[in-house]
């Protein structure tokens, strides 16, 4: 099916001379002059390569029809990371280059989305928020209000995001996916 450039997401698939691409990055550029732009990072499945491709942003691109279902995460190993189907309790597992570096967001049965074609693994979807636990960061300074300084936090899964400065180790916190950035604390 033909949908316009603009529109392209991380993990759609793309078709494209008879091969099929997973979107790793896209962005949409707004110049003051000129033609607005979309720039998509692509890794060909057939063989891995990565590719760099800009679109008019109303340009139509043929997005791939595949397999789109919700797995759970089980665990990681030599051969991959291994997902389960919760209806079937069939499992796939996926290669790290497909994972990429979401990698530090699989936690025990996180559910994803995992894009199939003829039943190999080729994209995955992250929820778009996560809960994790900050594990280090400055100390809390008494009298210190939420003001629009952030600080550096380590959260327990090793990534490094900035946090209001009330935010202190242990704190359970609420994260972008796509960003990796802070949202708000967790509500649990």
């Amino acid at each position: 099916m033909k949908v316009i450039a603009s529109s392209l997401r991380k993990g759609n698939v793309v078709e494209m001379d008879g091969k099929l691409y997973a979107v790793l990055k896209a962005e949409n550029f707004h110049p003051g002059k000129g033609t607005p732009t979309t720039s998509v990072d692509m890794r060909r499945i057939s063989d891995g390569v990565k590719v760099a491709e800009r679109w008019r942003t109303t340009e139509m691109v043929e997005k791939a029809t595949v397999d789109e279902r919700e797995y759970d995460f089980l665990y990681e190993d030599g051969e991959g990371f291994h997902f389960m189907d919760p209806n079937t309790y069939e499992q796939l597992v996926a290669t790290p280059d497909v994972v990429g570096d979401d990698n530090v967001f699989l936690t025990d049965g996180i559910k994803v989305y995992l894009r199939t074609f003829e039943g190999v693994p080729i994209a995955i979807e992250l929820p778009q928020r996560v809960v994790v636990e900050i594990s280090e960061t400055e100390p809390v300074v008494k009298g210190q209000t939420a003001s629009s300084s952030y600080k550096p936090a380590i959260c327990s899964n090793g990534i490094r995001v900035m946090v209001p400065p009330h935010i202190g180790a242990g704190t359970r916190i609420v994260i972008n996916t796509e960003d990796r950035s802070y949202q708000e604390r967790a509500k649990d």
